[in-house]
């Protein structure tokens, strides 16, 4: 390990706690899996049978399992259905953070609005999602952001897959959200750091770190704070974290914000003994969490809540048009009877989209000030007076049980069927059918009744030759 990263560490957690970090920066890095709790509920017994290995419970998250080795995840359905997403624990104890500020906040009469800033690929993405449908119900918009553009397509489709309509996917410099001035309740900032957390998972930031890197970052991570300030609201909470050790990307900038921005820490009393009997260490602003302490990577979270009022830009009042479409009610067939809440329906081209209603507004306000990738549920293509209906329709938790016939895949065919291949489906009903695995829908084929048309996208499709018998 480089002499100057040992210092720095040393600066950090102190030589004894360094010799540790450094010790376990050499073995393998640690498997775990986040539950989708709106598609797949498990224990770790359950969740160990099905990955085929031992399974237990990670302390900071109700749905996390750590996984004592790594499966093929590429050849298990499940994945592909959104019921699980595979996200390292330290991570997940940004979750909890998150929960534990969101508990004490007050009730805001009007869908809660959270803001997870720089979110690809879309761990702590998913893992609020579940967090402020657990609380809120439909009551909620979550804004994912990724400014880098083929990262956001990757977060858009992962958001596609956990399949939660209250998610919008943008992919905006931060600075353009101050154009919705203190519009969110909380921010997440999980910002671009010098990754001496994935040491053990990504060899090139090893290679990658100095303290000119180090430097840089600490005043990218400054920048991007600064410039998504005015969108939180006075009051509300940003929560701060990265994958780093050093106390110049980590303590000092929570103090900087605190300093200059206008800020007081807000992390809640009731993580402390999380983090004692967890093995996160409680540093001078938030928790750092180190591997040799915690099964886990590396991370640091803070969480901080907004006291100045000034520079919070222009009140969030964009004009926009209602646009095409009409109120989604609950008619008797057709797209109206497909999803289990109401939705106002709009158009893209000849893509329509779904939005739950409870947002709709909220979610014009913000693509009418950031590009925005996805909003709501795509429900499918018109062709001609048919409607196609989207692979995205048929992971989304609004859609309706028995919306469309269904047809439950075996192993074999679940594989196929995410590998594109062509398939043969006997007794089902010609047209339209949901494909499911284990009861989770995993797309959709027209059945033609010889044959059918397998409409499993093609930047989801499995790329590696299938061994069936590796399959979980």
């Amino acid at each position: 390990m480089d002499s100057e990263f040992g210092k720095c560490l040393e600066d950090a957690v102190g030589p004894a706690a360094a010799s540790v970090v450094t010790e376990a920066l050499e073995g393998p890095a640690s498997v775990s899996v986040r539950l989708n709790p709106f598609k797949w509920n498990a224990d770790a017994e359950a969740a160990g049978r099905h990955f085929s290995c031992g399974a237990s419970s990670v302390q900071w998250s109700g749905h996390g399992f750590l996984l004592d080795t790594r499966p093929s995840f590429t050849l298990d359905p499940y994945l592909h259905a959104g019921a699980y997403y595979v996200q390292d624990s330290s991570a997940m104890f940004v979750g909890e953070l998150f929960r534990h500020c969101m508990a004490e906040m007050e009730p805001v009469g009007r869908p809660f609005r959270v803001l997870d800033l720089c979110a690809a690929p879309g761990g702590k993405t998913t893992d609020l999602a579940a967090s402020l449908r657990d609380r809120f119900g439909n009551g909620f918009i979550l804004v994912a952001n990724e400014v880098m553009r083929g990262r956001a397509g990757v977060l858009s489709d992962n958001a596609a897959l956990w399949g939660d309509p209250n998610v919008v996917v943008t992919s905006a410099d931060p600075a353009a959200f101050s154009r919705l001035g203190g519009f969110f309740d909380m921010v997440l900032a999980d910002v671009p750091c010098s990754g001496e957390g994935m040491f053990r998972k990504d060899p090139e930031a090893v290679s990658q770190w100095s303290m000119e890197n180090v430097a840089l970052c600490r005043t990218r991570q400054r920048r991007i704070v600064a410039d998504v300030w005015p969108a939180l609201s006075p009051d509300g909470i940003l929560v701060y974290s990265t994958c780093t050790f050093n106390r110049y990307e980590n303590d000092d900038n929570v103090r900087w914000i605190c300093d200059t921005l206008g800020a007081e820490d807000a992390v809640p009393g009731s993580m402390q003994a999380l983090a004692d009997s967890g093995g996160a260490v409680r540093t001078g602003s938030g928790f750092l969490l180190l591997p040799g302490f915690v099964p886990g990577e590396g991370q640091y979270c803070a969480a901080v809540r907004k006291t100045a009022a000034r520079d919070n830009g222009k009140p969030a009042a964009m004009k926009f048009r209602r646009g095409p479409g009409i109120d989604g009610r609950k008619g008797n067939d057709g797209p109206d009877a497909w999803f289990r809440e109401e939705v106002r329906f709009r158009t893209a081209g000849d893509m329509l989209v779904a939005v739950p209603e409870s947002i709709d507004d909220d979610v014009r306000l913000v693509s009418a000030a950031v590009r925005t990738l996805r909003s709501g549920c795509t429900v499918g293509r018109m062709k001609g007076k048919i409607l196609v209906p989207d692979a995205d329709l048929a992971l989304d938790i609004m859609l309706e049980d028995g919306a469309f016939p269904s047809a439950e895949l075996d192993s074999g065919q679940a594989l196929s069927f995410l590998h594109g291949d062509a398939m043969v489906i006997r007794d089902r009903p010609e047209g339209y059918l949901s494909v499911c695995y284990d009861g989770l829908p995993v797309g959709f084929v027209k059945n033609l009744g010889t044959r059918c048309n397998n409409l499993h996208p093609q930047t989801r499709r499995i790329r590696m030759d299938i061994d069936k018998d590796k399959m979980l």
